[in-house]
């Protein structure tokens, strides 16, 4: 298995996971590499060091004191995070915590609004239309652009 540093034309930094180099080359001239913050397919492979497996080879002393995920430490801190890594943070924060209403939006915005529904966190499609009109009548909204990578299960 093959852990490569990549980064699309954009410059957002990410790591692809690959059988071989032959495997990456093979679907990266397919055009199925692609970046998970923007899904542009213009990737290239950044240099990066092999990682050793020393087998018993004790572990540095101060990562027994870093906390683990099951640990009430934290591990990341979001002002440590590159700031793609805190955006998709945020991203799958907002798609936790809103209901996908489709295409429905603009008009389940509009009944919240006005007091005929109640008042939760929504997600949708709206055209630039409708979104105008929903300023303009005062409602707050804002684009979202969800990465395909976040649309999908991972593997």
């Amino acid at each position: 298995m093959k852990v490569l540093d990549l980064r699309c034309s954009h410059g957002h930094g990410f790591e692809g996971w690959f059988a071989s180099n032959e495997a990456f080359e093979t679907q990266l001239s397919a055009g199925l590499v692609e970046c998970p913050v923007c899904a542009d397919t213009r990737i290239v492979k950044l240099l990066s060091a092999p990682r050793l497996n020393l087998g018993n080879a004790k572990a540095p002393a101060d990562a027994a004191a870093s906390p683990t995920p099951d640990s009430p430490g934290k591990a990341q801190l979001p002002a440590e995070m590159s700031p793609e890594a805190r955006w998709m943070r945020a991203v799958r924060e907002v798609l936790a915590k809103t209901e996908d209403v489709g295409e429905r939006f603009a008009d389940e915005a509009r009944k919240m609004h006005y007091g005929e529904a109640e008042e939760r966190g929504i997600r949708g499609q709206a055209t630039r239309e409708q979104t105008e009109a929903l300023l303009e009548e005062g409602i707050p909204v804002m684009p979202l652009p969800i990465p395909a990578a976040l649309k999908e299960t991972l593997q």
